[in-house]
């Protein structure tokens, strides 16, 4: 039997390594499936999903509206804010008011970050930059400020940075909602069947990855940029949770809401169909 090759495109952070290393050792395999694994930024992700290049991949929870036509939503591996998401931070600056007029560093047009930032911020401007040079970049005071992902969320007070909103807390206060960040897809061109099946096999690999954390922990912090292993685990833990082994009820809610808010906003094309698998 010919074995079908499997693109699955993530990104090169220490949760998605935690998620896909059952499949990425070899430990978790799919019958007949070859995966190979592509980790670039999730803003380069986005964009090849545009195009649909690959067969399965992590995007963020902003760009599936874009996409809604080449992509389902899989019901595992999604990033979700539990009362803590992207923040913004400063080293001059101390509330939203200080920043109106000035500009903020954003992560990318497609990242559900900027997203939050359009929704929830007015009279501030932003500028798109890669998300690894904001902190550096808003430290030179190129920037006022910075909307920070990824570990930057949880290493910035010991940069001497202050925090002026968290997305995910302010989330959390008025929805009482998961916050979805990013999200795993499956190209609709693959079937359903295979769909369901690439689906299960991130499940597996996530509860690898749980059930072997002595080999998952170390192999994920290899992507840490510099932070401890204790930081680490606990970044991992926070976007890796049981709402990314199932989203849920309480998921598909949030996702919708977010959609129902950017598309009243005129942020985003349309509120896409949302189908889990």
């Amino acid at each position: 039997m010919t074995e079908k090759v499997i693109r699955v495109g993530h990104s090169p952070d220490p949760d998605d390594a935690f998620m896909f290393y059952g499949l990425a050792s070899g430990k978790v395999k799919l019958e007949g499936i070859i995966i190979e694994h592509l980790l670039e930024d999730i803003q380069s992700l986005n964009r090849r999903a545009l195009e649909g290049e690959l067969e399965v991949t992590a995007i963020s929870a902003h760009a599936f509206p874009y996409v809604a036509d080449k992509y389902w939503i899989m019901a595992t591996g999604a990033s979700m804010g539990e009362g803590y998401g992207p923040v913004i931070v400063s080293k001059r600056y101390r509330s939203l008011s200080e920043l109106e007029g000035k500009t903020v560093a954003t992560p990318g047009p497609l990242t559900t970050a900027t997203l939050l930032f359009h929704l929830f911020t007015d009279g501030i401007k932003n500028v798109d930059i890669p998300f690894d040079q904001i902190m550096e970049r808003v430290e030179r005071e190129e920037f006022a400020a910075g909307l920070i992902i990824h570990e930057g969320q949880i290493t910035y007070s010991t940069q001497g940075f202050h925090k002026i909103l968290d997305f995910g807390e302010l989330w959390q206060r008025e929805f009482a909602l998961p916050l979805p960040l990013g999200l795993d897809v499956v190209r609709q061109d693959l079937g359903e069947d295979l769909a369901r099946r690439l689906s299960r096999g991130l499940k597996e690999s996530i509860h690898f990855g749980y059930t072997h954390q002595r080999e998952a922990i170390p192999y994920a912090l290899q992507y840490g940029r510099g932070i401890t292993e204790e930081l680490g685990e606990r970044f991992v833990k926070m976007y890796v949770s049981e709402l990314t082994v199932d989203m849920g009820d309480a998921g598909k809610k949030g996702l919708e809401l977010l959609y129902r808010l950017a598309a009243e906003r005129r942020l985003i094309p349309q509120v896409p169909e949302i189908i889990l698998f």
